[in-house]
């Protein structure tokens, strides 16, 4: 063999080795690995999001239990509330919280069911002499499963907290419900950046009468 044709065979043994060298993971110089989370059954599983709710948010996952008033002057109603939440009863008001958020129920003698009239008439002035910086009060009527409320939105500040000293911006929104001679106000409360539709629709929306 004539030394040029030993040259080019020399040359082409370099470069099929050098193809080899990098078709194969393993070497320094390869494509990174990728790495992946598996299940039982050897499948690719992507790792879950984390779940972030901002300050006063009622996770989606919230369980519901049924609250019936065993004091006070009427006790002829259900309502649903989120399960674990503390309770407090004083007379015909029983109040329900838990962090940011509060629940309060309040039964009433009533001559004539409520009205936006009424509501504006009597319940504004009073709410705005009690609620620290009171504002943005608007009247309306909706329709719930019981039938036909007189609802009452509004924003205010809470109470400061006695361990920190905050004061939260809160909305509230307060339902009164009517049936033969008896009324129940129903008043949800939250920080004014909270999602909380959903859950306060499935309790403003669970009161029956029994």
């Amino acid at each position: 063999m004539g030394r040029h044709t030993r040259a080019v065979a020399a040359v082409g043994v370099t470069i099929a080795v050098a193809a080899i060298a990098g078709c194969s993971g393993s070497g320094a110089h390869g494509p990174a690995p990728t790495k992946t989370t598996a299940n039982s059954a050897g499948q690719a599983q992507a790792a879950a999001p984390t779940e972030s709710n901002p300050p006063g948010d009622i996770p989606d996952n919230q369980a519901y239990v049924a609250y019936r008033p065993t004091s006070g002057s009427f006790s002829g109603f259900t309502v649903k509330v989120p399960e674990g939440w503390a309770r407090t009863v004083q007379g015909d008001t029983t109040t329900f919280t838990d962090k940011l958020n509060t629940i309060t129920i309040t039964s009433v003698p009533a001559s004539a069911a409520p009205t936006t009239g009424s509501v504006s008439a009597t319940v504004v002035p009073k709410l705005r002499a009690q609620t620290p910086k009171f504002a943005a009060p608007k009247v309306s009527e909706v329709t719930r499963h019981a039938g036909h409320v007189v609802l009452l939105t509004y924003r205010g500040d809470s109470a400061k907290d006695p361990v920190t000293g905050k004061v939260v911006r809160d909305a509230f929104e307060r339902y009164a419900y009517y049936r033969s001679g008896h009324g129940v106000n129903l008043t949800l409360s939250g920080p004014v950046n909270a999602d909380n539709v959903d859950p306060w629709r499935i309790v403003s929306d669970s009161v029956t009468w029994r």
